[in-house]
């Protein structure tokens, strides 16, 4: 008769996966909780302490998450995870966006303004977003914008935020009378403003992750790949370089794109706000004429975004980074499944 029951230990030979997969990874959050040291402990007396923590026998759980060049993956991955890279926010900005595929109003563009710039929120890695409004208001770019921003995020006020980057607090307060407010919800991101994609030439995304090395793109981005829109994008550098791995295209070959390379975050912050110069500056002839040369690029990634081969390449990187995971999952049992399947 075995020393532990066949179902039980079935249960408990089962992997246990923590989806992180949309919002960045943050060790500091979890920096309290490190997982069980299972090596300073002996067999069979922390088998209760360990099923109850995990539900497994192994000594290392799975984590799903969706971020490259990521310092926060290293330090989970050195604290008993395993890193699984999925990019659950293709899939998702998929089913939000559908019907953008066939959405003929989205064809009647009558640009009024030149940047389309969704700026609800500014806290916790988002707090770039504060200096970012600060240098369109004082190079003048805010008439050419659609803009907004709401002094408070939570129930903190900006000028109470505690700034992690130090390059970022403002010189002037006085945003919430310049600007008006933003009336979204956060489930506006689940959406799109058919007005919005009609009445603009250009979406400035300002990304979750920015001040940061690791590639953490979300369905910001992919809305205006969506709905045909060309895009200046606000991330972390080389972002746009990611994008291009999946076969999208970028505007490199209509405007200068160099600020994706900027290691420093307030000298690309600011790289973006000349390109927006540049642009508000031309006349209607050259911005008529800029619209043109994006048509073709804007065209492919919508082609791309909502083709089947794109589903595929997402799936099926996600299936391979699974099945890699899982097989190194199997030199990563602890000593009591060891001593159990040992003994059976």
């Amino acid at each position: 008769m075995p020393l532990i029951r066949t179902d039980l230990l079935t249960k408990l030979d089962t992997m246990c996966m923590v989806c992180h997969d949309q919002e960045p990874l943050n060790y500091k959050e979890f920096e309290p909780c490190l997982p069980f040291k299972l090596e300073q402990q002996k067999f069979f007396p922390v088998l209760q302490t360990i099923t109850h923590m995990y539900g497994s026998l192994y000594d290392k759980i799975l984590l799903c998450h969706s971020e490259l060049r990521s310092q926060d993956l290293e330090w989970f991955e050195q604290h008993g995870s395993l890193g699984v890279y999925y990019w659950s926010h293709a899939i998702i900005a998929r089913d939000w966006y559908r019907y953008a595929e066939h959405d003929t109003r989205l064809l009647d563009r009558t640009p009024s303004k030149d940047f389309l710039i969704y700026n609800r929120a500014w806290s916790g890695l988002r707090e770039y977003r504060i200096k970012f409004t600060e240098h369109l208001i004082n190079a003048q770019l805010h008439p050419y914008c659609t803009l907004t921003f709401n002094p408070n995020d939570g129930n903190h006020h900006y000028r109470d935020h505690k700034f992690k980057n130090a390059s970022f607090v403002p010189h002037r307060w006085d945003f919430e009378q310049v600007l008006p407010q933003t009336q979204a919800p956060a489930s506006s991101s689940a959406d799109y403003d058919v007005k919005d994609y009609c009445h603009h030439r250009i979406e400035v995304v300002l990304e979750t992750v920015f001040d940061d090395t690791k590639w953490h793109l979300t369905e910001k981005t992919l809305r205006p790949i969506a709905c045909g829109m060309p895009f200046i994008l606000m991330s972390s550098p080389g972002t746009l370089q990611y994008l291009r791995s999946y076969g999208f295209q970028t505007f490199d070959s209509v405007w200068d794109e160099s600020y994706d390379s900027i290691e420093d975050s307030g000298q690309r912050l600011q790289a973006v706000v000349q390109l927006m110069s540049n642009i508000a500056n031309m006349t209607l002839e050259e911005k008529l004429h800029l619209d043109q040369q994006c048509a073709d690029i804007v065209a492919h990634n919508q082609r791309k975004f909502f083709s089947d081969q794109f589903w595929q390449q997402v799936t099926n990187e996600f299936t391979q980074n699974l099945n890699q995971a899982l097989d190194k999952m199997q030199t990563h049992t602890n000593l009591v499944r060891q001593h159990i399947l040992s003994i059976q």
